[in-house]
């Protein structure tokens, strides 16, 4: 230890003394310059607080003072901060207040300052080390509340889909006995009257009821039966879907372009797959409808590489911002007014449970829908 001229104490220990004999002075003007919110549950304790850590910078300026020892007052002091809901700045901005006051003390206890700037360096290295450790906690002790809420708000999430698909299954499994009778029927009258006008819109249009329901279903996880998977053959399956869909493409006067390599085969359930396809591009050609002053093309292309099938089905419509595409796959969420927000949700978890993959490419100039599938699902 350092010793002061002509006395038998050190300088450490004279500062100690006169810190010791400024005390309620020092803790009263901390106080007072301190931020203590009124709603703080725990603001009783902020000056005992100030006063434990008072009592560790005299100890620390005799003997080094371990982490632990600091973490001990740190890490219950974190606890209270996230407890009364207060923000961390506050703390730290108090704690330099602590600093700096304690400083302008030492600065008048009489010794000079040659001596005292070891001890002030002690003190600055005792407040630093404190508030890491504080903060620290405070911040693990945040991730861990906000985790739990997280937790709570997932799982209530979860609650209320399975409650709505509960819901709309069984609306949907009502509506879907009446639809098909009248589908039933309809086929009879065309089959009596093939000359009746109309009668193909009405049945297409039936198609598309009847394909939306099998959406609803298929989201609520009701209709999980499982499917038979049999080889499809691509170029077959997509001449299918442009002759179901051919009245949409008509009426959104959309240009389609194909190019599917002629050995492109898939072990997979046909109307989970067909049910995907048809879904984007009905997609594609209600993005088209946006762009008036352009040619609307559709592009769709499927290729064999090793032991994967690649679909993609690209159009020139408007961008998909990236924000965007990364939630376009979530459960309920759409862009469109009259949106169900299920159907790319849907395609999302067939394609995954045929063990696939689908993403989105978006620019300026087109958007594609990539799905890679395994030429046969084990």
């Amino acid at each position: 230890m350092n010793s002061i001229s002509g006395s038998g104490c050190s300088v450490e220990e004279k500062v100690i003394k006169f810190l010791e004999k400024v005390q309620s002075e020092f803790l009263g003007m901390w106080l007072e310059n301190a931020i203590v919110n009124e709603n703080d549950i725990f603001k009783d304790r902020v000056g005992h607080n100030g006063y434990e850590m008072y009592q560790l910078v005299k100890k620390s300026l005799l003997q080094t003072i371990s982490d632990d020892e600091l973490k001990e007052l740190a890490y219950k002091v974190a606890k209270e901060r996230v407890l009364s809901k207060s923000n961390i700045g506050e703390f730290v901005f108090n704690m330099n207040i602590g600093r700096s006051t304690l400083i302008k003390y030492v600065n008048k206890s009489g010794v000079s300052i040659q001596e005292l700037q070891p001890i002030i360096d002690r003190i600055n290295d005792h407040f630093d080390r404190y508030c890491f450790h504080a903060v620290t906690r405070y911040t693990e002790l945040k991730d861990i509340e906000i985790n739990e809420k997280m937790l709570f708000v997932n799982q209530s999430h979860k609650d209320r889909l399975s409650l709505l698909g509960q819901m709309s299954s069984s609306f949907v499994h009502e509506f879907r006995n009446p639809l098909t009778s009248v589908m039933g029927f309809m086929k009879l009258l065309k089959n009596e009257h093939p000359n009746l006008k109309y009668m193909d819109t009405i049945e297409h249009e039936l198609d598309q009821l009847k394909f939306r329901i099998t959406q609803f279903l298929h989201a609520s996880r009701l209709d999980s039966g499982e499917k038979t998977h049999k080889e499809i053959q691509v170029d077959s399956l997509f001449s299918d879907i442009i002759s179901f869909l051919y009245p949409s493409i008509v009426d959104g006067d959309v240009n389609v372009s194909t190019s599917i390599d002629p050995n492109c085969k898939i072990i997979a359930a046909k109307d989970e797959i067909k049910q995907v396809l048809v879904n984007i591009i009905l997609n594609s050609i209600d993005a088209l409808k946006q762009k008036n002053s352009m040619e609307r093309n559709l592009w769709i292309t499927s290729e064999k590489t090793e032991h994967t099938i690649s679909f993609k089905i690209t159009n020139n419509g408007p961008k998909i911002p990236e924000e965007i595409r990364e939630t376009i796959f979530e459960p309920f969420y759409t862009t469109k007014s009259f949106g169900t927000g299920i159907g790319l949700y849907v395609c999302k978890s067939i394609i995954e449970k045929h063990h696939g993959t689908i993403f989105c490419e978006s620019d300026q100039h087109q958007t594609s829908f990539v799905i890679r599938l395994p030429e046969k699902v084990e």
